[in-house]
């Protein structure tokens, strides 16, 4: 008898088919960079502060995966003072915009058996694995990519929707956009919590983890960052009948709205050593 592909495989394999987003969230689309770089001034200080912590310093070599326009990429060197930052992704006409000493640029499908740019200090990767088949079997790549002592810090989001979530527009909003990205690209933000435990899998030591969650406050970044995302997002996310173009339209205005009073999806960052 035939294999019939289950939703979950078939969302994989259009995530397969379209690299991981570019069907959604292309690099060549106007304003794409100007989005990432409102997610980065959402959430860069709290991922820097925490590499800070670390000890991530001078010297060391470093792994950005999934770099986007390179915003901590660049601090690595310029703040952490860092040796050398290898950015990999899908497509680096944003990192290559930018040429900076120590950063090298590198276009490569990181889930290529092919890819294996050597040994580093720090491998990081933030809002990547979610929209990556196999989450699991990522983390023990990345992981195998340390040198002895080396870091692995992994950032991906959690959805704060749940059951006991205010019944609103944005709620509705935010619930239909994971759906409709799962049903056309493959993200998946439902193993994120499992994320400190992977890395132990993966033969990590020291393991821990945080929780990140900005407030939504009319005319910030991280609003900005949302209204972007559903503007590219919306095709996908009517398609799932559990939004309309109006239940939408009232979310972004609920984001312009002094008085509305919420929180954007959090990010869980997770670390671990090797041995």
């Amino acid at each position: 008898m035939a294999h019939s592909a289950s939703p979950r495989e078939n969302a994989r394999r259009t995530a397969d088919e379209q690299h991981y987003g570019e069907h959604v969230f292309r690099p060549q689309d106007e304003g794409e960079g100007d989005r990432i770089d409102l997610g980065a001034l959402a959430y860069d200080a709290t991922t820097t502060a925490r590499l800070r912590e670390l000890g991530v310093g001078p010297g060391w070599r470093c792994l950005d995966v999934g770099a986007g326009t390179g915003t901590v990429a660049r601090a690595l060197l310029r703040e952490a003072g860092a040796a050398e930052v290898v950015a990999v992704d899908r497509d680096v006409r944003f990192l290559a915009a930018e040429p900076t000493p120590g950063l090298t640029a590198l276009e490569a499908d990181i889930t290529s058996d092919g890819f294996a740019p050597g040994r580093f200090d720090l491998v990081h990767a933030r809002f990547v694995l979610m929209h990556l088949p196999d989450p699991g079997r990522m983390i023990d790549r990345l992981a195998a990519m340390l040198a002895p002592g080396g870091l692995l810090v992994v950032s991906d989001a959690v959805d704060l929707t749940t059951r006991d979530s205010p019944e609103n527009s944005f709620t509705s909003t935010m619930r239909a956009m994971w759906q409709g990205l799962h049903d056309t690209i493959g993200t998946d933000v439902t193993w994120v919590p499992n994320c400190p435990r992977m890395l132990g899998t993966a033969g990590l030591e020291s393991v821990a983890a945080e929780i990140h969650v900005p407030p939504l406050v009319p005319g910030s970044p991280i609003n900005r960052f949302w209204v972007e995302t559903w503007r590219r997002a919306r095709p996908a996310m009517t398609a799932t009948r559990l939004v309309d173009e109006a239940t939408i339209d009232d979310a972004v205005r609920c984001l312009d709205a002094p008085g509305f009073h919420g929180f954007s999806p959090g990010m869980l960052t997770a670390w671990g050593r090797r041995p």
